[in-house]
């Protein structure tokens, strides 16, 4: 399993549950922190240390594709990615799952503004279980914790973020994906 392919993975699933409380559709500002693994904290110093040592003009297109697809990285290796919410979406208030990494999610517990869920993935094989609280309709904190083989040896690590609402218009940032339900 490649860490890049990983991360992609727990991003998009940190990105996706969130949206199972009550939201405001629109656009929305997603930042995670990955921790607790080595592995994942080396691929992240290197990809920053890549992207500081790209000429300015190579640095500027690889940030300008990053943008179109609304993530960024930020200071000490926090990612940012842009998410769109159409009201359709939000009034179904149910946890989309994602189709990257082949995974399913589902609703553990809900108790109040809190929620408890955990997701299962075959391709790169990860698990795990998160927690949203919800400060109302536009913002949440999230903690997640996920456990993957490497190698034949179990990993674990861990993600802590939080997401905003930004704006109602999602500008050129797209909806997410939600599969029909089966």
């Amino acid at each position: 399993m490649r860490a890049p392919s990983l991360l992609l993975t727990c991003l998009l699933l940190s990105a996706t549950g969130a949206f199972a409380q009550t939201t405001a559709p629109g656009l929305w500002e997603i930042q995670n922190k990955m921790g607790g693994n080595p592995e994942m904290d080396k691929a992240m110093a290197q990809m920053q240390k890549q992207m500081a040592n790209m000429p300015p003009a190579q640095r500027k297109q690889m940030e300008a594709m990053m943008g179109q697809n609304g993530v960024s990285i930020g200071a000490g290796g926090a990612m940012t990615v842009k998410v769109c919410i159409t009201p359709e979406m939000a009034a179904r208030a149910e946890m989309p799952s994602q189709t990257h990494g082949e995974c399913t999610s589902s609703l553990v517990s809900r108790s109040g503004g809190t929620i408890k869920s955990k997701f299962s993935c075959t391709n790169p094989p990860a698990s795990g279980e998160g927690t949203y609280t919800f400060s109302g309709d536009k913002a949440y904190t999230m903690h997640m914790v996920m456990q993957t083989m490497r190698n034949g040896k179990p990993e674990s690590m861990t993600m802590d973020g939080q997401g905003k609402w930004l704006a109602a218009d999602c500008g050129a940032v797209k909806p997410i994906t939600v599969p029909a339900k089966k």
